[in-house]
């Protein structure tokens, strides 16, 4: 199953992830295929991790891992079922070159690199207006 159709319904997105208000980092999804995700957040003035009108290193890393998360409630959500929460194991890798500004659009691919038994390892590629911004790879666990 894929969806090419944006998601862009903020409270639909956030039923998709563990976290909430003030803590969420993603608001759309742009394109779901088992292995794939891309997904976006629109800096905003309440944004936790904004300081001095940028977004910091430390949100974009939380965006990235919700971006993983929202891979999996998705997948769950076809599934009908509920989505458990999950864990960042561990990053690798990790690369920031630019930090967003307020109102910009971060997009984010995630690539399942390998996933078993709860355990999904991950590319995670961020961009603004096309240009990358960060990458790295994160290492997911699902609670039990």
């Amino acid at each position: 199953m894929t969806t090419n159709d944006p998601i862009g319904n903020k409270d639909f997105v956030e039923t998709l992830i563990p976290q909430k208000k003030p803590f969420v980092m993603v608001d759309t999804l742009y394109y779901y295929s088992e292995n794939e995700l891309v997904s976006g957040f629109t800096i905003q003035n309440d944004a936790v991790f904004l300081k001095d009108d940028s977004f910091v290193e430390s949100g974009i890393i939380e965006h990235m891992a919700q971006s993983v998360a929202l891979h999996t409630g998705y997948q769950f959500y076809l599934r009908k079922e509920q989505a458990p929460t999950g864990y960042i194991g561990s990053i690798n890798k990790l690369e920031i070159k630019v930090l967003p500004k307020l109102h910009d659009e971060i997009r984010t691919t995630v690539t399942i690199i390998q996933e078993f038994g709860g355990v999904t390892l991950v590319d995670v590629v961020s961009k603004l207006n096309n240009v990358e911004i960060a990458k790295g790879q994160m290492k997911t666990v699902l609670a039990k």
